[in-house]
């Protein structure tokens, strides 16, 4: 906390804190006024000289302590500067450990990099040099084969000696141009062989198809000759059905013609007993069999009434 200008009753309350007790025990030191002499105006003159020595003293010791507080100042200042100072060098060595660690650590990752190159490199070199010995262990098999293939040179310069060609080298295009037609006319016949077997597959699965398809229709045709035959039971029991159909209607339709004669032939003899004109139709037969059912129930009831009167007769 800086301590900066203190104000007059700052002062004067610093200055009683500090001061009260030694000056206390100085006025202590000086004697009684009471016992040398009761005279006021000696006291006064005793007490204005005790107030301009105190005052005297104050303003000294007010001196005194302004000096110190602008030292204490001058000081405060000086320790700012030198705070910041410190804190610039502070910061500037932080920085500078910054950079150093920057600086340590692009080195690592340099160094890092210089080591993964150096082993992709050694790691190259013994790839390298496996290379290198297959290539020498190749070398030496086709020396070697060179040397195994070197009769067939000379037979081939015996042929040139004993045929049209004039060059080794006009021997093996003619070889190489036989073998190039030898290969394409195998592949040729591969690729007809190849066609023929598709041929025959697909040949195969045609007449797979169509067996199934034949066997399918076979199934169909004799499912449907089995309904024709069931068909063809069952018209026949249908016709001797209809044929007893006919008969029973023939012989039913003659009896109920026999039975509407009948059945006229007995309206016609009620009619006759009722003596009364009836307009019932000829080809009514249900009424014509009801006035008989009543006809013939007004006889069954007369003839009960005149039995009855018979036996009261002969019971009198």
């Amino acid at each position: 906390m800086s301590l900066g200008i203190m104000e007059e009753e700052d002062l004067a309350e610093y200055f009683r804190l500090q001061y009260g007790e030694r000056l206390l025990q100085l006025l202590q030191k000086f004697p009684n006024i009471e016992e040398q002499s009761e005279s006021p105006s000696i006291r006064l003159l005793e007490k204005k000289k005790e107030a301009k020595v105190m005052h005297h003293a104050m303003l000294q010791k007010k001196e005194i302590f302004q000096r110190r507080m602008e030292t204490l100042n001058l000081r405060w200042e000086e320790l700012g500067i030198k705070e910041a100072q410190l804190k610039a060098h502070i910061q500037k060595f932080e920085q500078f450990i910054q950079e150093n660690d920057q600086k340590r650590i692009r080195a690592l990752k340099k160094a890092n990099k210089e080591r993964e190159l150096k082993r992709r490199r050694m790691h190259e070199l013994a790839k390298t040099k496996q290379e290198m010995a297959a290539l020498r262990l190749e070398h030496q098999r086709l020396s070697s084969k060179l040397q195994d293939y070197a009769i067939f040179n000379k037979y081939l310069e015996k042929v040139v000696e004993h045929s049209e060609f004039e060059e080794i080298h006009e021997v093996m295009a003619r070889y190489k141009t036989l073998v190039s037609m030898h290969y394409d006319l195998m592949q040729s016949a591969q690729e007809g062989q190849e066609k023929i077997e598709r041929a025959k597959a697909r040949l195969a699965h045609y007449m797979e198809e169509k067996d199934d398809e034949i066997l399918q229709h076979n199934n169909e045709l004799a499912r449907l000759q089995m309904r024709f035959d069931r068909a063809r039971s069952d018209v026949i029991i249908w016709e001797s059905r209809w044929a007893h159909i006919q008969n029973t209607a023939a012989k039913k339709t003659l009896l109920l013609g026999t039975i509407k004669m009948a059945t006229l032939n007995l309206f016609q003899i009620v009619s006759k007993q009722l003596k009364e004109m009836t307009y019932v139709s000829l080809e009514d037969t249900h009424k014509q069999l009801d006035m008989i059912q009543q006809f013939i129930q007004d006889l069954s009831d007369l003839w009960a009434e005149v039995k009855k009167k018979d036996q009261q007769q002969i019971r009198f």
